[in-house]
């Protein structure tokens, strides 16, 4: 009979998140993450085929968590204003949550390898962008978005600007302040009022 793993996947995808967080993605290889959970190097690949496949678990295993909680939001009001305001408020409050997630996600899929992905990642990269761009399109229909600009608009206030003000705190390696959920708020539903 074999012998039960004594690390799960998620055990070692979260010993990445604390070493991308820390170290950056270049702080993420395989024998970095196998002696931060405490296993031996060979063990690694079990799970993932190399280093790359571990970059591309990680960090789409961290934006599928952070949309998921993002789609909720924006499906949980059926006023468009309000759930505008809740979506540009969660992605302050989701960073606020999850630090380290929040600032692997700052560094982008490109630094995580995404050039070198197998075709199942890329795929999976590219369906969960393709949700986020639908809902958004969606949203800004419903607030009345009549062109490219507007729709730009929506973007920028409820992506653009909230990662805006996560990005210069966690860089900074300040916890956010208590009021950046409302700032983004506030600047989000001011952008919003002429879509």
């Amino acid at each position: 009979m074999a012998r039960p793993p004594r690390f799960d996947t998620d055990q070692i995808l979260d010993a990445a998140v604390r070493l991308a967080a820390s170290a950056g993605p270049g702080g993420v290889t395989m024998s970095a993450v196998a002696h931060a959970v405490g296993a031996p190097s060979g063990s690694m690949y079990h799970r993932f085929a190399g280093r790359t496949a571990l970059l591309a678990e990680v960090w789409l295993r961290t934006v599928e968590r952070f949309q998921d909680g993002y789609f909720d939001v924006l499906r949980a009001d059926p006023d468009a204003r309000r759930a505008a305001r809740a979506a540009a408020r969660y992605v302050v409050s989701w960073s606020r949550a999850h630090p380290q997630e929040a600032a692997l996600l700052l560094y982008g899929p490109a630094e995580f390898g995404r050039a070198d992905w197998s075709e199942e990642h890329t795929r999976r990269a590219d369906s969960g962008n393709a949700r986020v761009y639908a809902s958004l399109g969606s949203l800004g229909e419903a607030l009345g978005a009549a062109g490219p600009q507007d729709q730009e608009r929506v973007t920028l206030a409820l992506v653009d600007l909230p990662l805006a003000v996560v990005r210069r705190h966690l860089r900074a390696g300040q916890p956010l302040p208590p009021h950046t959920e409302d700032l983004a708020e506030e600047c989000a539903a001011a952008l919003l009022q002429t879509a």
